[in-house]
């Protein structure tokens, strides 16, 4: 099966773009609370979306997935998260949690209106996953790279993968069969590890989703929607195709390829 690919944006235009090329879920970021903090030295994306964009970008899909990603938990977080779902989400997403109990929060919040996506980001969520993954309610999981490489001090985001750590939690969420998966995925020929390099190791560890990450598409830098169009749907395509190839190689092709990643995750941080 073909992996979700998610896009984030909060452009009705770009939105439709990318649903009829076939991105699976367009994606809005609340979440500014502590981001700046945490991230505000590095180049990460940091969104500024509004709960007004969730109606935008819901009256302009038709069969893409609209997810939500919400603020960390905060004393106003069951308000916020009510209106989330209220217009329109199909999935809500719980960045930076630390505890079981922060999830049952969460789960309780949403109250079934809509999926529950953890976003597994801290060293405390992953001590804490044994006892979540005992917890019904709990429909999916994406492993934050980008945070928790900086919970372990790591200089690179993609050592998560070189060093065995992703490959130790997402065994632990297919063991309970959850819906899952890791990071983000540029076009196939771009990002400091390829994107084919990534996907690859996205069907290695049988993973279900991935984000399109700025690079596959910067609409910051690109504004024509002609060329945004051109973008997805040879990107996309590409993309695809490759997946096509990925469902008929061997165990050996992978572990190749997983070697590569490790060659080259040690080259980027030295």
């Amino acid at each position: 099966m073909a992996i979700k690919l998610m896009y984030i944006t909060n452009e009705p235009e770009v939105a439709h773009i990318a649903e009829e090329c076939g991105v699976d879920r367009i994606f809005i970021d609340l979440e500014i609370r502590g981001k700046e903090e945490r991230q505000g030295h590095i180049d990460s994306v940091k969104s500024h979306h509004t709960l007004e964009d969730i109606s935008s970008i819901r009256n302009t899909l038709v069969n893409s997935e609209l997810l939500v990603r919400a603020n960390a938990l905060y004393p106003d977080s069951k308000d916020e998260i009510n209106e989330i779902i209220s217009r329109g989400a199909d999935i809500v997403m719980l960045p930076m949690w630390t505890s079981a109990d922060d999830v049952r929060r969460f789960r309780d919040y949403v109250d079934g209106r809509a999926k529950v996506l953890l976003l597994l980001e801290t060293i405390p969520a992953e001590k804490a996953l044994d006892e979540v993954l005992e917890m019904d309610g709990i429909d999916e999981v994406l492993i934050g790279l980008n945070d928790l490489h900086l919970q372990y001090h790591l200089k690179f985001m993609f050592e998560l993968l070189a060093n065995g750590k992703v490959d130790e939690i997402m065994t632990k969420l297919k063991a309970k069969d959850i819906f899952s998966g890791f990071g983000g995925i540029a076009s196939l020929n771009k990002g400091m590890i390829s994107g084919k390099n990534i996907l690859t190791e996205h069907y290695r560890l049988k993973s279900d989703m991935a984000i399109l990450s700025r690079s596959f598409c910067d609409t910051s830098k690109v504004k024509d929607l002609e060329e945004i169009r051109n973008i997805f749907a040879e990107g996309l395509k590409e993309i695809r195709d490759y997946e096509q190839l990925l469902t008929t190689q061997p165990a050996e092709y992978f572990e190749a390829n997983h070697q590569e990643v490790i060659r080259k995750v040690g080259d980027i941080i030295k």
